[in-house]
Parts: C-alpha cells; structure tokens; sequence
C-alpha cells in the first residue's frame, strides 16, 4: 500500500512538471493577457508550432536565444534549468508595467516588445514549442500569425 501511494506521489510530480507546457496552457497564459486590454483570443495552430519545434531543434546544441528571423512574430525565453512555458509567458506579460499605451511605447532603458506581441490585436494563431538543451538549459519560442508589432502600430 505504501509503495502505491508513493508511486501515485510520483505520477502526479511528474504529470505536474508537464502541465505548464501544453496548448492549452500557453493559450491560457496569452489569452488572459489579451482579456485584460480587450482583445480577442488566440487559437492554437499546428503549423505555427511545428515552425516553432523545427526551429529549437536546431538550437539543442548550443541553447542560443536567436530569433528565427522567419514569417511569424517570435518572442524566446531562455532559462538555465526547466523553465516552464507558462512561466515564459509570465515573463513577457510582466512587461507591460513598461508599456505606455498612450504614448504608445516603452519606458526608457525597458523592453516591452514581447508584452506587445502577446496582446498584438491582429496575431491570432498561436504556436509554442520547449526545448531542453545539451547543457541543460531550456528554450522557448512562441510565434505569432500573422506576426505583430509594426512600428507605428499600436497592439490594441
């Protein structure tokens, strides 16, 4: 009884380190952010996610944080242990403290381009991909069709 409760344990620890990772939770993370200014929410595309998966993959070996530079809007988030993807998101909203929506730019010295991204009124088709690198670091990439953050542009 002992050993299947400690199983049970470990089942439910390792289904939650998964749990932050999945469409559905990237989604949920975007389109909370995107609710708060009023903007409609994302759907999950295979296609923007598979993009996204091809493009880690070539980045396992080195876990370098470069933009894909391909025909979606892109934000990275790059951790030196098992960063979750719900997590990177969090990131790039908290961005929005330095967004000045009036004005329609950021603080100086900030970025909030990623914040930008997430909540870009016209990117409505989402894909998200993790990967664990060599050296044990973690990248993420979430891309954005169509992509956003034209300048001059206001997200919202």
């Amino acid at each position: 009884m002992k050993a299947l409760a400690c199983l049970l344990v470990l089942a439910f620890v390792i289904d939650l380190s998964h749990a932050q990772d999945s469409p559905k939770d990237y989604l949920s993370a975007h389109n909370a952010a995107r609710d708060a200014v009023g903007v409609v929410p994302m759907t999950w595309n295979s296609t923007v996610a598979t993009y996204a998966r091809d493009y880690l993959n070539q980045h396992i070996s080195d876990c370098e944080m470069v933009h894909s530079s391909g025909p979606y809007g892109e934000n990275l988030a790059w951790g030196s242990a098992d960063l979750s993807g719900t997590y990177a998101v969090k990131m790039w909203v908290d961005e929005k403290a330095d967004y000045d929506h009036d004005s329609n730019s950021c603080a100086p010295n900030a970025v909030c381009g990623h914040y930008t991204q997430v909540v870009w009124r016209n990117s409505v088709r989402l894909g998200c991909a993790k990967v664990r690198c060599n050296n044990g670091g973690t990248l993420i990439s979430c891309n954005y069709d169509p992509p956003g953050n034209y300048i001059g542009e206001r997200p919202y």
